[in-house]
């Protein structure tokens, strides 16, 4: 079992930033891929981003240019850095584990992802 543990959510205007956390403990976090999903009430979970083991990072469309994932290896940490928040941002973020060395850190499948924190709530006000 891998745990995930995301912190950072919070109420922010239009404009603001927040930076998301994920800390993960339990089996290896080595060879993973990191990903970060959100999901908006009345609506499917949505891709944000993703990142592989060597760093290579991927978004969606949606949120290129704004948001930026990061991870730290050696503190078994991923973040997510957004800024210029929109209030269609808003939504509860989760963050997400592929199994090792799966070789596909641009995947955007939830399915693909087999380990899921609890989600962080993220609001942006207009």
């Amino acid at each position: 079992q891998v745990q995930l543990v995301e912190s950072g959510g919070g109420l922010v205007q239009a404009g603001g930033s927040l930076r998301l956390s994920c800390a993960a403990s339990g089996r290896t976090f080595s060879g993973r891929a990191m990903g970060w999903f959100r999901q908006a009430p009345g609506k499917e979970r949505e891709y944000v981003a993703s990142i592989s083991w060597g760093n290579s990072s991927y978004y969606a469309d949606s949120v290129k240019g704004r948001f930026t994932i990061s991870r730290d290896n050696a503190k078994s940490t991923v973040s997510l850095q957004m800024t210029s928040l929109k209030p269609e941002d808003t939504a509860v973020y989760y963050c997400a584990a592929s199994p090792p060395y799966s070789g596909n850190y641009r995947s955007t499948v939830p399915a693909d992802y087999n380990y899921w924190g609890q989600g962080t709530q993220v609001t942006v006000s207009s």
